[in-house]
């Protein structure tokens, strides 16, 4: 079940990141994918950095900051 929840929440990541991104993103498809890296990304970023939030609201704005921080930098390549 651990996997199947990480990879919702990673779409659910995804989904939110490319509305909070100017311009949309690159699509619903392409959001979903890269919220899937940016939910590990996002974990990895703040295990890193020492910083914890609690539930399922924390995990996914871990996500949501990993995704973002992949959207903008596949924007960088879009240009």
């Amino acid at each position: 079940m651990g996997i199947v929840y990480s990879i919702l929440l990673g779409c659910l990541a995804g989904f939110c990141a490319g509305k909070l991104m100017k311009g949309g993103g690159f699509g619903f498809i392409v959001n979903v994918i890269l919220g899937l890296l940016g939910g590990a990304l996002g974990g990895w970023l703040f295990s890193l950095l020492h910083i914890e939030w609690g539930g399922i609201l924390g995990q996914l704005g871990a996500a949501i900051v990993g995704a973002v921080v992949i959207l903008w930098v596949a924007s960088l390549f879009k240009k």
